[in-house]
């Protein structure tokens, strides 16, 4: 743990998972046991089932057998996790600064102001425009500054680094880096390295 402690003491844990699609197990027998401070990289080739796990974690697909707990996770405090998937759920005619105001209404006003996630993620200067109008990398971006305007201790991101340049390779690693050492929690399935110590993986499918 950490001496900056912010989120409360819990662990994400499984206990002989089975997740995956269609009644098809990607996933099977799966025991996990993450407390906080945890990074865990998912790796393998595409098709293994990262993508589906995190939906599993999220709550967002059920498990096919087999639990996801929270322990030590008090409902009373708001929701634990944000779920960032692969699309970066972008309005193209809808505004940088707008948009990101509307997740902070949507998931709560628990960190940092729109202005101040934005300029923390190198967006300031692109507040006004339309989310549109984004290369692929800023939009990108933008999905990562979700995370800082309401504060939850369990990440889970589903290829966050996809379209960043070097900059935001390293702003990513920064932000992953900041969360942990806060006592937080992140799950990222990527293929790419993030350069943040004492990360562990997990290899999915046959390790490719």
């Amino acid at each position: 743990m950490t001496q900056r402690q912010v989120f409360p003491a819990l662990s994400l844990r499984t206990l002989a998972l089975d997740c995956g699609r269609g009644g098809v197990a990607l996933v099977e027998k799966l025991d996990l046991d993450l407390p906080s401070g945890t990074g865990l990289l998912l790796k393998g080739a595409n098709g293994a089932g990262k993508s589906t796990l995190l939906l599993t974690l999220a709550g967002l697909l059920p498990p096919l057998s087999g639990r996801v707990d929270l322990v030590g996770h008090d409902p009373e405090t708001g929701p634990a996790l944000h779920y960032c998937g692969h699309r970066n759920a972008v309005r193209p005619r809808l505004g940088v600064e707008d948009t990101l105001a509307f997740w902070q209404a949507l998931n709560g006003a628990s960190g940092l102001s729109p202005a101040q996630a934005l300029a923390r993620t190198g967006l300031g200067h692109s507040a006004r425009l339309d989310a549109g109008y984004l290369s692929a990398g800023q939009q990108r971006r933008l999905a990562l500054a979700r995370l800082l305007v309401s504060r939850r201790p369990i990440w889970l991101l589903d290829e966050p680094n996809a379209a960043l340049d070097a900059d935001g390779q390293a702003l990513l690693a920064t932000l992953v880096g900041e969360h942990l050492s806060e006592g937080g929690l992140a799950i990222i399935a990527t293929h790419d390295a993030i350069a943040v110590p004492g990360l562990r993986t997990l290899t999915l499918g046959n390790g490719a």
